[in-house]
């Protein structure tokens, strides 16, 4: 009997479509779906289809290749990826037999497909320098592999792009009998590039710890190895086509303190506002008694308020980057437009979504409209859904969902923070929203924004300054080999003392 084991996040679309495939091998199986706390349908598609479900206790894909793996009941296990449709009928078999067979104790596929960046420009790279007898295998990165439970019961589950490379390196340390199936065409979603950088940057971490630990040398207390890492993920982000990318930014990020507030002090109005606060807990409610309580105040007179405001240092010149970087600066509010607009000039965003709130011989009326992009076409009677912006800029701006980097530091932003391709968070957000971020700005700035989206800050230092005159493979080969150069010359060393 087989155990296999499919991780899956946000996979609802292709989840059931993924079991009906493995369901058509003859091999006697078990299916275990590991949901990483989906959102969509993904948990109710996959009990369609009688596969077991269990719930990770922590996001991340090595938790939930670890837990899958706690939750079989039988020796052999295969992981296999829920996001792919072009499975062959039998990638169960293709698999799992090596190893019943006697052939093989860990099998590893490959296959051909679009893409393969990461793997072409850091893992062979590397693997070639500290592991060349994993050098031979196609797809060192593939996660559709095979072993037995008691090898996996043995080793630490890397929770991040890191993982499949980790076992694969593990195996080879304990002399494992390694074989790569062919399982034929793989189709999937080619990845955005703050996803290529990650993966890029996870990858070849994993591999030089793995290094490090196989030749009794520390390469962790090396200063420069992070520069190996950050290197290798920027060579990577300069190898490949640009891409359309959009960087949203919510304003109470680079704010100081909420425009409410500040409106609230200037008009003596704190106890109005803690009111509202305190009354109305959902957003459309609360926005429309916040615009009430405006009404008859001059448009000159709020810009001026929001003026007032402190904004958070290297605001503007960091949209500068982000802008000639190719990036979509938009800036979202939901508050007004008449303020939110106001800063987005000073800024020099590109676009702003705001609520609308209405002015009649530039006074506010009170009243206030909520536009349609904050309303989600799945539920059209909630007039206010902030997160719904996400699905409006993909639809108007041809961008993919994955290619949106949100900042953002509330409690409201956590559905945006989970659904955009690289969800950023301020060190004022509580824990229970960083909880939900890949990544939080560091320090009092924008202008680490910079480094966290392109892994490296080119301006920190003048070894990075040099980065961009290298060309990719160059670059990466170089840090590489530097490196391994040090780790031979530490391990001559130490054969000579011990002489």
């Amino acid at each position: 009997m087989i155990s296999v084991i499919i991780p899956a996040l946000n996979e609802g679309a292709t989840i059931r479509k993924v079991i009906q495939r493995i369901k058509q091998t003859t091999a006697p199986l078990e299916i275990i779906v590991v949901d990483d706390n989906s959102t969509d349908q993904t948990v109710s598609e996959a009990l369609k289809e009688g596969a077991r479900v269990i719930t990770s206790s922590k996001k991340g894909k090595g938790i939930s290749m670890h837990e899958g793996m706690l939750a079989a009941g039988f020796d052999i296990i295969v992981y296999l990826d829920a996001d792919i449709l072009t499975y062959p009928k039998n990638i169960v078999k293709l698999l799992a037999d090596p190893i019943i067979n006697g052939e093989a104790d860990f099998v590893k596929s490959f296959f051909d497909r679009q893409g393969g960046r990461v793997t072409q420009l850091v893992a062979k790279p590397l693997l070639s320098i500290f592991f060349p007898e994993l050098e031979k295998f196609s797809q060192p990165l593939s996660g559709m592999i095979a072993a037995r439970k008691d090898f996996l019961q043995q080793v630490e589950f890397e929770n991040d792009y890191g993982v499949d490379i980790a076992l694969l390196i593990d195996a080879f340390n304990k002399k494992l009998r390694i074989k790569e199936v062919n399982i034929g065409f793989v189709k999937n979603d080619m990845q955005n590039l703050e996803a290529l950088g990650k993966m890029s940057r996870q990858v070849s971490r994993t591999i030089l710890q793995k290094a490090a630990l196989s030749s009794n040398d520390n390469l962790e207390t090396l200063s420069n190895i992070q520069t190996i890492s950050d290197e290798m993920d920027f060579a990577i982000k300069e190898s490949i086509q640009k891409l359309k990318k959009i960087i949203l930014i919510d304003i109470n990020a680079i704010l100081e303190f909420d425009f409410n507030e500040a409106a609230a002090a200037y008009y003596n109005m704190e106890h109005q506002l803690m009111r509202i606060t305190s009354t109305y807990k959902d957003p459309e409610s609360r926005i429309k008694k916040m615009a009430a309580l405006l009404k008859g105040r001059s448009l000159p007179e709020l810009q001026a308020i929001a003026d007032t405001i402190p904004i958070i240092p290297y605001t503007r010149e960091t949209i500068l980057r982000l802008k000639q970087n190719g990036y979509i600066c938009i800036l979202l509010s939901d508050g007004f437009d008449v303020v939110a607009n106001h800063i987005k000039n000073k800024l020099g965003f590109d676009y702003c979504f705001a609520n609308h709130l209405t002015m009649e011989k530039s006074k506010a009326t009170g009243a206030l409209e909520f536009p349609d992009f904050f309303t989600d076409p799945v539920e059209p009677d909630l007039h206010y859904n902030k997160a719904a912006i996400l699905k409006y800029l993909t639809t108007n701006f041809n961008i993919p969902q994955k290619n949106i980097v949100f900042v953002g530091d509330k409690p409201e932003d956590i559905p945006m923070l989970q659904s955009s391709g690289m969800g950023i968070v301020t060190t004022k957000a509580a824990s229970s929203v960083k909880l939900w971020a890949d990544k939080i700005l560091p320090g009092d700035s924008l202008k680490p924004l910079l480094g966290l989206i392109n892994g490296v800050d080119k301006s920190n230092s003048s070894k990075n300054n040099s980065i961009k005159y290298l060309a990719g493979i160059g670059l990466i080969a170089a840090s590489a080999a530097f490196a391994g150069y040090y780790l031979y010359l530490k391990t001559k060393e130490k054969a000579e003392m011990a002489q």
